[in-house]
């Protein structure tokens, strides 16, 4: 789970997240000056303490919470050795708390939140330079290095950015799954991947209900390429090479009978998959007329 970007993503606030920080603005002033209230109080999601108005929230967490946690943070930043570990292990659930808990009272200094929000969620977030299209680079170098080191078996790409296809086919061709999120509901992205999502159907947990039903369809469809039969004209040819061995005296029917005989195999039906065991026990030199792509 990697994510890849530069400085300005990070410290953009997009239109919309910005109207919404006027909008709050607003109502908080107004409930500052009891013109409006609440429908629920504000509780502190560290302690759970409870406010009539989100200014005295945040100046809580500031005055209380911000403060033990940073004085944490130092407290692990100063220690060194085993003693470093048994702290981090001591407060990680702690940090934890703060941080999902500080991501909706306190409003980011710098963009809104979008790299801390992928850590939480457990990405390995990037920053590369500020030039055209660096992360584009960046994320594509990095994907062709997992399908050559053969970590994964489901490749998953959130982006609209056609850029992408070629690293799309590239996964499809090595046998790798692939899915596309993004909002263009008609893109290339979406058309070339094996199953693609909006956002929208995302949020509304749609994708999540498909997700078992799709991996279903997934396993029946390499079964079924499991029992392809792959005509291979080049070594049937070299096999049965019907000019050198038809004569005149030859009947053309038995001839035919004797290539189908071979094509044959003498321990099961044509439809039925070899099993491990009779994989590793195959005489070498026999060949079966079963081709298993994988």
């Amino acid at each position: 789970m990697v994510a890849y970007a530069n400085s300005h993503t990070f410290s953009h606030v997009p239109h919309c997240v910005r109207e919404q920080r006027k909008e709050r603005e607003l109502l908080y002033r107004l409930e500052n000056k009891g013109v409006i209230k609440p429908n629920q109080p504000y509780r502190c999601k560290v302690c759970g303490r409870k406010f009539h108005t989100n200014e005295k929230l945040v100046n809580h967490f500031k005055q209380l919470h911000e403060r033990e946690h940073v004085k944490r943070m130092n407290q692990i930043e100063s220690a060194r050795g085993s003693r470093k570990v048994k702290l981090v292990g001591k407060y990680s659930m702690k940090m934890e708390k703060y941080r999902k808990a500080a991501s909706d009272v306190l409003t980011p200094k710098v963009g809104y939140g979008l790299g801390d929000e992928l850590k939480r969620a457990g990405f390995w977030v990037q920053t590369v330079l500020d030039k055209p299209q660096a992360a584009d680079r960046a994320l594509r170098s990095h994907m062709v290095d997992i399908m050559d080191h053969r970590r994964v078996e489901c490749v998953v790409l959130v982006s609209d950015d056609t850029d992408f296809v070629d690293v799309i086919k590239e996964a499809k061709l090595r046998c790798l799954k692939t899915v596309v999120i993004g909002d263009v509901d008609d893109g290339v992205l979406k058309r070339t991947a094996d199953t693609a999502f909006s956002w929208e159907e995302v949020l509304m947990g749609k994708a999540k209900k498909q997700a078992v039903s799709v991996v279903k369809n997934w396993k029946d469809r390499d079964i079924l390429k499991r029992l392809e039969w792959t005509y291979n004209p080049d070594v049937d040819e070299k096999k049965f090479n019907l000019d050198d061995t038809l004569t005149e005296d030859d009947n053309i029917e038995d001839t035919c009978g004797e290539v189908d005989d071979d094509y044959k195999d003498d321990r099961c039906s044509w439809w039925e998959l070899d099993s491990e065991d009779d994989v590793s026990n195959r005489q070498p030199g026999k060949s079966s007329g079963l081709s298993v792509n994988r």
